[in-house]
């Protein structure tokens, strides 16, 4: 019986649009992407969302992989407000599932500075049971220790949760754990599929 419904954030609470982003600060497109592949894109973003680097170690090596980049990379990422929007639909989901006496949570890759200039768009937050965030932890989907650790902590059995995440890699990782999981390709049809798990499984 499914009784958990655990959250990723970026693409699925909340709005996760990079090169928007970068639009907004008044970048042109062909830039927004350049910057977009050179930062977000670069294999040390994955280590900011761990925790491990700071704010000025993982610039630094963006700077090194494209150092024509250097003075944009560093106006641009000095504070994140924007990086990740409000959705309006999330609480209410939220809510909606709290009614029906399910345990809800989140597991999101998530650096220190983004989720403290972000924060106006995680108001879900205080609907949740708890919030686990990688830059906490130090761990990372789809590393099944973030599974792990997210299981221990919040005293999850996973043969009773579901998963819903957006990056099919890190569902895939969910399940070997007994985990179920729900690809996320829009609201609509992630409520749809969670609602045809439930019937499933809770009956």
């Amino acid at each position: 019986m499914i009784d958990t419904v655990i959250f990723d954030v970026g693409g699925v609470l909340s709005s996760y649009e990079q090169v928007t982003y970068y639009l907004h600060q008044g970048y042109s497109r062909q830039m927004s992407e350049r910057l977009k592949k050179a930062t977000m894109d670069h294999p040390a973003w994955k280590e900011y969302d761990r925790g491990v680097l700071t704010d000025e170690e993982v610039r630094a090596r963006f700077k090194k992989d494209a150092p024509d980049l250097a003075s944009e990379i560093d106006a641009s990422l000095v504070h994140m407000h924007g990086l990740v929007t409000r959705r309006d639909t999330s609480i209410p989901w939220i809510t909606s599932l709290k009614a029906q006496n399910m345990k809800v949570f989140v597991l999101s890759n998530f650096a220190r500075t983004a989720l403290q200039d972000c924060a106006d768009a995680l108001d879900f937050r205080t609907y949740c049971d708890d919030c686990f965030f990688s830059c906490q932890h130090q761990v990372i989907k789809p590393d099944p220790a973030a599974f792990l650790t997210l299981f221990y902590l919040f005293h999850i059995d996973p043969c009773h949760a579901v998963f819903i995440d957006d990056t099919l890699a890190n569902i895939i990782s969910a399940q070997q754990f007994g985990l179920h999981g729900i690809h996320y390709q829009s609201q609509s049809q992630a409520e749809t599929d969670l609602a045809k798990l439930l019937v499933q499984q809770n009956t």
